[in-house]
């Protein structure tokens, strides 16, 4: 098991799941860097947060950290992940962030459980594809988006879901999330898709938030005075 520090929170990981890379962003601290600056910038105390992608329970911790670990709710679809994500929640004292497995999508009706593939490098994992390994293909619950919103009311939504954001913004969102962060992933959709994105947060009441915003890491804020 390799321990890492970063921002104040302890972290945990199992050597199986280190690899070079993720290593070494951990060692120097850029491990989910522009994240951790996007929560540390929106976060408030009593924030509502709910995370899509939960990692290694690195963001929720500090999110936890800031506005009370009973407001904050993280979501992982990778069924390997969990007890990392429950330990490192657990050993920064956040025992009562509320740790959700499935996989989010904006689907609506039909099945209750979808097709997820698992991944070497676990940060790489994500909701099947045509053209995945079918060996490496688990069914795990489907998680509705519009369900976790209305259960949970968040303030903030952070995600990092490698791809599956593409599904999430074909409905305008409620009127009580105000701050949106993810990360792009532009190589799994074309560019009309960063686009209808885009348009969603408008029609939700969201513009560009150039705070939060760097690289592939894409922030929106509720329009001022509403």
């Amino acid at each position: 098991m390799a321990e890492y520090e970063l921002n104040g929170v302890k972290l945990v990981i199992p050597d199986a799941m280190l690899s070079k890379r993720i290593a070494e962003k951990l060692e120097k601290g850029r491990y989910e860097g522009h994240e951790a600056q996007a929560a540390l910038m929106r976060v408030r105390g009593g924030s509502r947060v709910l995370e899509l992608g939960s990692g290694l329970g690195y963001i929720a911790s500090i999110c936890a950290a800031i506005a009370g670990p009973e407001n904050v709710t993280t979501v992982e679809a990778n069924p390997d992940m969990l007890l990392v994500v429950r330990d490192n929640l657990d050993r920064n004292g956040f025992q009562s962030v509320t740790l959700l497995h499935g996989a989010v999508t904006g689907q609506v009706g039909g099945e209750e459980v979808i097709e997820f593939e698992r991944t070497k490098a676990f940060w790489g994992a994500s909701i099947a594809r045509e053209g995945s390994n079918r060996d490496t293909i688990v069914k795990v619950p489907l998680l509705r988006l519009s369900d976790l919103l209305a259960t949970y009311r968040p303030d903030i939504v952070i995600m990092d879901i490698e791809g599956a954001e593409q599904t999430l913004f074909d409905a305008p969102w409620p009127e009580h999330v105000r701050s949106v962060m993810m990360e792009l992933h532009p190589g799994r959709y074309p560019d009309t898709t960063i686009k209808k994105i885009v348009d969603c947060m408008s029609v939700s009441g969201l513009t560009y938030d150039p705070g939060p915003s760097r690289g592939r890491i894409l922030g929106f804020r509720k329009l001022r005075g509403s």
